[in-house]
């Protein structure tokens, strides 16, 4: 990250970038790209080779296996070895990209993120106009799994930085720690580092035929065993290689390390991969003694269920006119087909992949006033509805990969009118999604502030059409 990089805007892409390379597990040689995305958006993969190219979010809560890496899966999709390209896209500051994918899993590469910083940085980075929320926290959050004797804490913090500890037991690797203060030096001294697997475990998985895509590149093999003349022909032949060695240092075929400790700082650089599946950025200060990938995703399961919590408990949206928006008017009506004198979201505040904030400035020149209530000026409570509509259809347009989209209410629900809505009134539209959307249905409880007083509530379900290019 460059001095000039404002943490407190979102960012993505300037420009869409690709990368090809083999999956560590399958074997299989797999084209990534990594694409810009609207503020709100978060990170999503793409699964471009499977019917109808479905997406998933990357979201703790869709982790199905973290027995070698991180793997996501949803209904058909299933996107496996996730942590090293979030690290990077979190390292580089990157909120909102979408990641197209052509197989089932992430190229390992060299087995560290830089790859895939390279690459990001070859597209460049584009601040956008929508504010950065940052969440905190005001309470240590801890996690601890008895079995692997593994612990995690989340501390109070004014920003994002880790700390991590390893000890495995090994004379080869014995104690080691890590620290990332800040994450603008994620790039020149975090993500270098690569995976590292011990020999016993390699012979596992080769016995098992589980890492069809491994090369001596692209992990680090520690060697804390003697080991045989056929056990080294055995790994010659897996790794296509005529010849490997044991340096005396225990790391297999004379590999230099890039740093001392670069297994503990390639765990960190797990760490940053798998806390991006909270779905929020944090600000915290990150202590996990003995991480690894499933104890990575339960902790950040923890973490969001707390954001989720508190953020609910403030419940009613906070409305602060010096805060910049995430879409401006000019943004709203690139992404819906309203306009004067209908259109009725001035602007959105907030925006996440399942909830969105819009703003509606009620003044005496509305056009309905001249008829509705003379002399007692009062919003109809359906075109209090349709605010919120348009504003729920931005939430789910943006949340669809790709192409543009109308959004069509089918049905509401439950509607009831608390408080009236006057000319001087600032109404503040929240949408939330009430379950995920599912083949271009969705469905979202809506509600309208004035200030902190409920005015108007609901449930709506709508549907999403792609428009013909």
């Amino acid at each position: 990250m460059d001095k000039n990089f404002n943490q407190d805007k979102q960012h993505t892409l300037v420009a869409p970038v690709s990368i090809s390379g083999t999956g560590l597990h399958t074997g299989i040689n797999v084209d990534m790209t990594l694409k810009p995305a609207n503020p709100g958006f978060g990170f999503q993969f793409q699964r471009v080779d499977l019917p109808d190219t479905p997406a998933i979010k990357a979201d703790c809560d869709l982790v199905t296996d973290t027995s070698r890496g991180t793997t996501l899966e949803q209904g058909s999709v299933k996107v496996s070895t996730v942590e090293h390209v979030l690290a990077a896209l979190v390292g580089k500051g990157v909120d909102n990209c979408l990641i197209e994918i052509n197989g089932p899993e992430i190229p390992i590469m060299d087995g560290s993120s830089k790859p895939f910083v390279d690459i990001i940085e070859t597209a460049g980075v584009l601040e956008q106009e929508a504010a950065k929320t940052w969440y905190t926290i005001d309470t240590n959050i801890s996690f601890y799994d008895e079995k692997k004797n593994v612990e995690m804490t989340a501390l109070p913090a004014t920003n994002y930085e880790i700390t991590t500890l390893i000890d495995f037991n090994s004379p080869v690797l014995g104690t080691q720690h890590a620290g990332l203060k800040s994450m603008k030096d994620f790039n020149t001294e975090i993500s270098p580092c690569r995976t590292f697997c011990f020999l016993h475990e390699l012979e596992m998985l080769l016995d098992n035929n589980l890492v069809k895509g491994g090369d001596i590149n692209n992990a680090i093999v520690i060697v804390d065993k003697p080991v045989t003349e056929a056990e080294m022909s055995r790994l010659a032949k897996a790794f296509g290689r005529t010849k490997v060695e044991v340096k005396s240092e225990g790391y297999l075929n004379n590999l230099e390390l890039r740093f001392p400790n670069e297994p503990a700082r390639h765990k960190l650089l797990d760490v940053v991969g798998d806390l991006a599946l909270i779905g929020y950025p944090i600000k915290a200060h990150i202590i996990a003694n003995r991480p690894g990938h499933s104890s990575n995703v339960e902790f950040a399961k923890k973490i969001k269920q707390y954001i989720k919590k508190n953020k609910h408990t403030k419940g009613i949206p906070v409305y602060d006119p010096n805060q910049p928006p995430v879409y401006t008017l000019e943004q709203i009506e690139k992404t819906l087909p309203h306009r004067y004198p209908f259109l009725l979201v001035d602007k959105i505040i907030d925006l996440t992949d399942t909830q969105i904030v819009g703003i509606k400035n009620v003044t005496f020149n509305e056009f309905f006033f001249q008829g509705h209530f003379p002399g007692n000026p009062v919003m109809p409570g359906v075109l209090q509805v349709e605010a919120l509509a348009q504003t729920g259809g931005i939430l789910c347009i943006n949340a669809m990969p790709g192409g543009q989209y109308d959004t069509y209410f089918i049905k509401i629900d439950n509607c009831k009118f608390k408080q009236k809505v006057v000319p001087g009134d600032t109404m503040i539209l929240k949408m939330e999604l009430i379950e995920p959307i599912r083949r271009g249905i969705c469905v979202m409880r809506g509600s309208v502030y004035v200030g902190n007083k409920l005015c108007t509530e609901g449930e709506f379900t709508a549907q999403l059409v792609k428009r013909a290019e």
